[in-house]
């Protein structure tokens, strides 16, 4: 389906993936690497975190099943909008009913449960056996991964919705986490003791993951600003005018970052110059989604009720496909195939070459959080409380 739209261009077309490692995900994908290669993935058998890697590029490192089955569902008292974390057999995923929950990977059984202070609607981050995910009761958790024990809080000024990052401390030892909150500030704590490092403060909410990459952090926030902040010290290297604010988190790649926006706009910015691009425009609905990409295209979805994909050098549409409802879940691509729920309660798997539906699975309640893929299985939440997975049946 090709969708009405405006581009516009103001700068070179993207270069090639300098440093990038390019993983092959099985003879699936042969008949379109040509077009859609995948440039760098999560772990096979693990999705650590929101989009599953620092630089928020939403690509698993596995292939799926071209009609998955219900493994099983897991029942939790409130929304489930957060993204799971998934390693060593366990999956780790909040719900609105407060509480952080830590399930086997193969049954959904749960194995333990961390009441907070408010909905948890922050992915949690899996990082050298321990969870880190934010709650609305404007605190950080650092959680023993095996036990469920809460090893430090960290307390910001307002709720945190957005799902930490991390990053190598600049000298070595402990790695540093980064997490965004509703006091306007960017958080660098130590990973060990939840002591701060740095604060960055804005001029808003911020909503998103920051991205990370190349020495610094991206991300987007309610004062329509990009910022770009060193990690070293956390000083401001640049702002870019975004246009309106961002909900969604950024992807980084070739130092350019992939956003949408609330005034309807999908942009691409050159992070050197601190300029746009290129903007991609369809109809006047905001993209809340945050994008995944591949070499020569990014998916994003739209409040429009369309997954969209976009040429990564000019933002050109290459196909849309419309459901019943909002995309505010983030597409995650998975070999040739894009995974992603809607609104309308689906829960659905396109093909990455043209956009047309390999598979869905009707919920029958709103799907606003983003998939975990891992080993070969989809897990995601819905509003109707319910973690599911899917993947390959058992012989």
């Amino acid at each position: 389906m090709k969708a009405r739209h405006r581009t516009s261009t103001a700068g070179p077309a993207a270069g090639r993936l300098a440093g990038r490692k390019y993983r092959w995900l099985g003879a699936a994908l042969l008949a379109v690497m040509a077009v859609a290669v995948v440039a760098e993935s999560a772990p096979g058998d693990a999705w650590p975190m929101f989009r599953g890697d620092p630089a928020l590029w939403g690509v698993a490192g596995c292939a799926l099943p071209a009609a998955p089955s219900l493994l099983w569902t897991f029942k939790s008292e409130g929304p489930v909008k957060c993204t799971a974390a998934v390693g060593a057999g366990r999956a780790y995923i909040g719900s609105d009913d407060g509480k952080l929950y830590a399930l086997d990977l193969a049954t959904g059984k749960q194995v333990w449960e961390l009441k907070t202070g408010g909905p948890v609607e922050s992915s949690p981050l899996l990082l050298r056996g321990v969870v880190y995910a934010g709650s609305s009761d404007a605190s950080l958790y650092a959680v023993d991964a095996a036990t469920g024990r809460v090893r430090w809080k960290y307390t910001t000024g307002d709720r945190i919705l957005g799902a930490p990052n991390w990053v190598p401390a600049p000298k070595g030892g402990v790695p540093w986490i980064l997490v965004g909150s509703y006091d306007f500030k960017l958080h660098c704590v130590d990973a060990a003791t939840g002591k701060s490092n740095w604060v960055f403060e804005t001029g808003n909410y911020i909503n998103g993951s920051p991205a990370v990459a190349g020495g610094q952090t991206v991300f987007g926030g309610c004062d329509a600003l990009l910022h770009v902040i060193a990690l070293a010290d956390g000083q401001k290297v640049k702002e870019v005018e975004a246009g309106a604010y961002v909900a969604g988190s950024v992807a980084l790649a070739d130092n350019r970052a992939y956003f949408g926006h609330y005034e309807n706009e999908f942009q691409c910015v050159d992070l050197t110059a601190g300029k746009k691009v290129w903007g991609f425009h369809d109809r006047d609905f905001p993209y809340f989604s945050s994008p995944a990409l591949a070499r020569d295209r990014v998916v994003f979805g739209g409040r429009d009720k369309r997954l969209h994909c976009v040429r990564r050098a000019d933002g050109q549409p290459l196909w849309a496909f419309a459901t019943q409802g909002k995309v505010d879940s983030s597409p995650v691509i998975a070999g040739d195939k894009v995974v992603f729920g809607s609104d309308d309660g689906r829960v659905y798997m396109v093909a990455l070459a043209d956009g047309q539906r390999v598979w869905s699975y009707d919920l029958g309640q709103p799907v606003g959080s983003s998939p975990a893929v891992v080993d070969g299985k989809i897990l995601i939440g819905a509003d109707d409380g319910n973690v599911y997975a899917f993947g390959r049946k058992p012989e």
